[in-house]
């Protein structure tokens, strides 16, 4: 990604929202990455539709409705309970199908379920 700045620190016009000083010949381009080649990163496994397993019981769940219920977790999760992702929420929060309904859980509770074909 290249970002560019105007050279100049004085400013007298505004076109569209930036100020200007009436030149745009001179930029600095800035890099995030020398050699222009990002790491690959590597890809999750949970996708929607991805089938999951509890592996560790939340403290409270929270509904994935559009008025979401916040409760304490008496017993409705468990681990070893099977899922499957509806969708993704930021910040490793994900909406997963249970048969009891639909949640919103971190990403830290559950794991890809391996299905052998």
């Amino acid at each position: 990604m290249a970002l560019s700045f105007a050279s100049s620190t004085r400013f007298s016009k505004m076109q569209s929202g930036v100020w200007y000083s009436g030149s745009l010949t001179s930029r600095v381009t800035v890099r995030c990455c020398e050699s222009g080649k990002e790491p690959p990163r590597p890809k999750s496994k949970l996708q929607v539709g991805s089938p999951i397993i509890i592996v560790e019981a939340p403290k409270v769940i929270k509904t994935a409705a559009s008025m979401p219920c916040l409760r304490a977790n008496t017993g409705l999760v468990k681990p070893g309970d099977v899922g499957r992702i509806v969708s993704r929420k930021p910040k490793d929060l994900w909406a997963v199908r249970l048969s009891i309904g639909t949640y919103l859980l971190d990403g830290k509770y559950f794991k890809a379920l391996e299905l052998e074909e």
